[in-house]
């Protein structure tokens, strides 16, 4: 049973309850995706809504004599905006027919690994020869089982809008030019961290870590597309799960500038979400790659 289920608020089902929920995913489907494979296969989804942009998705074959057969299935967060506009690579997971998405953000200065909840697309245009895409965006959310409610911190007055936006303008700006090769930028950004570096180890004997690190993303387990975030809140929302009745907040993140949504069950998170206080936990990141019209690519 997929463990991240609790997170769209099916914290109480039981394993022999699963299988009927996947097969009512496949009958009373909202949305659904067919595609032929490179083997001659056909390929298909189907998802199902449980509550405003959460449901199941159930994944697999049709055979000869027209029949679906279920290969796995997942939970879901239909996430929304545009979370980054850079180009994102997929990679076929081993095991199954599903995908991971790996997108070099330079804001993040690391790559960015998710659960690729569209295959289909990617699918059509891998039969068709149209890979790479270009001019595509990423619209990243997340699921959570466990986070808590840290308060805001107490931010420096002479750093406003204007002078952050100038700061974080210029760090896009030397990190676009050092994965271009310029060694001035390189060692200009190196400068930086040292600099980064001295001022946290000395603050940091004297001050919470959490009001130092406002904002932060890393990687947590063996599983490349789990994170530990820390992010500041944007926006909340309370949404009923209709089948279990369960309640499931909607958070709206910021994290190091990405702004992304999670879900996670009221049951599993500590504290009382609000604008400007900040969510930590750890989300598995799912993502939805937004690829251009065939008329867009043949334009450009």
């Amino acid at each position: 049973m997929h463990k991240f289920l609790r997170a769209i608020g099916f914290s109480q089902v039981k394993r022999e309850d699963v299988k009927d929920l996947v097969l009512q995913s496949v009958k009373k489907n909202d949305s659904r995706g067919y595609t032929m494979s490179l083997d001659d296969v056909m390929l298909a989804e189907f998802s199902r809504d449980v509550g405003e942009n959460i449901g199941i998705t159930a994944a697999g074959t049709f055979s000869e004599d027209d029949l679906f057969h279920t290969d796995y299935y997942y939970p879901y967060l239909r996430g929304t905006g545009v979370t980054s506009t850079e180009d994102v690579s997929v990679e076929r997971h081993a095991e199954k027919d599903s995908y991971a998405g790996i997108c070099d953000d330079v804001r993040l200065g690391m790559s960015l690994i998710f659960y690729v909840q569209n295959k289909i697309p990617y699918i059509n245009a891998q039969v068709a020869g149209r890979l790479p895409i270009r001019g595509t965006t990423l619209t990243l959310s997340g699921l959570s089982i466990k986070g808590k409610i840290l308060l805001p911190a107490v931010t420096d007055p002479k750093d406003n809008d204007e002078n952050s936006r100038i700061r974080k303008a210029e760090r896009y700006r030397l990190m676009k030019n050092a994965r271009n090769g310029n060694e001035e930028a390189i060692e200009e950004l190196t400068m930086q961290d040292m600099d980064l570096y001295t001022e946290v180890t000395g603050r940091v004997l004297c001050e919470d870590i959490y009001s130092i690190v406002y904002t932060s993303i890393m990687p947590y387990g063996v599983e490349c597309d789990q994170y530990n975030i820390l992010g500041e809140i944007v926006k909340v929302r309370r949404i009923v799960n209709r089948i279990s009745r369960e309640q499931v907040y909607i958070l709206t993140l910021q994290v190091n500038d990405l702004t992304f949504d999670v879900a996670i069950n009221i049951m599993d998170l500590l504290g009382e979400p609000a604008p400007g206080r900040r969510f930590k936990g750890i989300v598995w990141l799912q993502g939805r790659i937004n690829y251009p019209s065939e008329d867009d690519e043949l334009e450009e």
